[in-house]
């Protein structure tokens, strides 16, 4: 076992002292769940606190899932309007926000009930309030009598940053949490910042016939993806109509009575019915009495852990948003369980967190796992690279869902597969057929594995069978 998760640890004060918990979770969100299920299937005495009246965190009622409920609504009913025999039987209505958001609350309340089970069926008790340390082994709810525990998991995620002079109470201004909110259908949007939310955002209000304006802060999308699946994104974002101003900065956000007006550092100015900043978030550490303990976040309010996901206070570890990248509800799961195993004493838990694959709903979607071609160029790794373009697979011909491609980068000389890239339908699920064949270390990581395995057809997954022989075919 190792010494930091005994009670050799320094914080832990004497091994025969009694606490009400062996594990206390302050957070119910992917990260908290997972440390807490984690430790309690184990035999350790779990609780739980929330904040909210549901659990769930952001991922369930703010972030993740509306969203993507949302994203499917759209998609699945503008492709039906656009349907050639929908227009010849003269259907030609025009769905409100509204309507496309009533299902959102259905899937969040079978997302709630089932999450409330996981802590009925393993006795974890769930305390309704904030949670405030008082001392390195105490807690009080909203300041009731303290709980004491043995460890700690902090999971308490993330809320949008907003910047001092931005009126975020103004009816025409938004950030992430409040625009699924939103009532009325605006015909402009402005989105400021063009990180995974405001790109998946301006793909999503783009697809309802909304005229959308991306600014980035930075030169390029999503720069932590390949240089090539950029390029694809970027493409296929302007070719729907969406105007992309890169390299800019906000001086100032005028809100009117007919719309908002952004004013750029460059001298443009952009008016448009709504605005969304998508610009950073903040980790939710303010009101945790991290200063009881000795935990000072950091300038973003995230807290820095080491590779267990322990904090500078040992016996308190962090998971999920509130320790920063990669933000993903997948990764706070998996780092809430990796935390958990830690604590149990498993130091190996064999928790794959560094090849935790991107997933970005734009429409289509984006997913990568591995490394990038800028990545492997920079290592001076030999590589080489096959690909399929969507549009020859017979699947997405059947399916009208042509744009897109599947990209496999691996070594030339070892053929193990180094990355794989996808851009189109349902790439967040085609992505992980490649993530599980670079799984096992050497020779079983093999670019051949795709080559010599009958894949289903018609299908998209045999899109890997088309991208091997492809790449293979340029070796010599």
């Amino acid at each position: 076992m190792d010494e930091n998760s005994s009670d050799q640890n320094g914080s832990d004060h004497n091994s025969s002292q009694k606490y009400d918990y062996d594990l206390f979770v302050i957070g119910t969100g992917p990260g908290g769940e997972g440390a807490a299920m984690q430790c309690a299937k184990d035999g350790l005495s779990v609780a739980v606190a929330e904040k909210y009246s549901r659990i769930g965190g952001g991922c369930t009622h703010w972030g993740t899932i509306p969203s993507k409920a949302l994203r499917y609504a759209i998609t699945s009913t503008m492709a039906a309007l656009k349907n050639p025999t929908f227009r010849e039987m003269g259907i030609n209505v025009r769905p409100t926000l509204e309507q496309l958001r009533r299902g959102t609350q259905t899937i969040i309340g079978q997302q709630v009930t089932m999450r409330q089970s996981f802590y009925d069926r393993n006795n974890v008790p769930i305390f309704k309030g904030q949670a405030r340390f008082v001392s390195e082994n105490a807690v009080s709810i909203d300041g009731d009598e303290p709980i004491t525990a043995k460890k700690f998991v902090i999971a308490t995620g993330s809320r949008p940053y907003r910047p001092a002079g931005v009126d975020f109470s103004h009816p025409r201004i938004f950030d992430s949490d409040t625009i699924l909110g939103m009532n009325e259908k605006p015909a402009s949007m402005c989105i400021y910042g063009a990180g995974v939310i405001g790109v998946e955002y301006a793909s999503m209000f783009r697809n309802l016939g909304i005229k959308v304006n991306l600014i980035n802060t930075r030169s390029k999308l999503l720069e932590f993806l390949d240089d090539e699946i950029i390029d694809a994104i970027s493409y296929h974002l302007r070719d729907q109509g969406v105007v992309i101003r890169h390299n800019e900065s906000m001086e100032k956000i005028v809100p009117e009575d007919d719309g908002v007006v952004l004013h750029l550092k460059s001298g443009k100015r952009v008016k448009t019915d709504a605005f969304l900043w998508a610009n950073g978030r903040s980790g939710n550490t303010d009101d945790l009495g991290l200063e009881h303990v000795g935990i000072v976040p950091n300038s973003r309010g995230q807290i820095e852990v080491d590779e267990h996901f322990q904090s500078a206070v040992h016996h308190i570890y962090a998971v999920g948003d509130v320790i920063g990248v990669p933000s993903l509800a997948s990764a706070a799961y998996t780092q809430g369980r990796a935390a958990g195993m830690h604590i149990l004493g498993k130091v190996d838990g064999n928790l794959r967190l560094y090849d935790i694959p991107t997933g970005i709903y734009t429409s289509p979607e984006i997913s990568s796992v591995g490394k990038t071609e800028r990545e492997l160029t920079a290592a001076c790794v030999p590589y080489e690279v096959g690909q399929a373009q969507f549009k020859s697979l017979a699947r997405a011909q059947i399916t009208g869902q042509t744009t897109g491609m599947l990209k496999l980068l691996f070594h030339r000389d070892t053929l193990q597969v180094l990355g794989v890239h996808c851009f189109g339908a349902n790439a967040s699920e085609i992505v992980h057929i490649g993530q599980s064949v670079m799984s096992p270390e050497g020779a079983n990581n093999c670019i051949t594995y795709f080559t010599e395995t009958t894949f289903n057809y018609p299908t998209m997954a045999e899109a890997y069978r088309v991208a091997a022989l492809n790449g293979l075919n340029r070796l010599f």
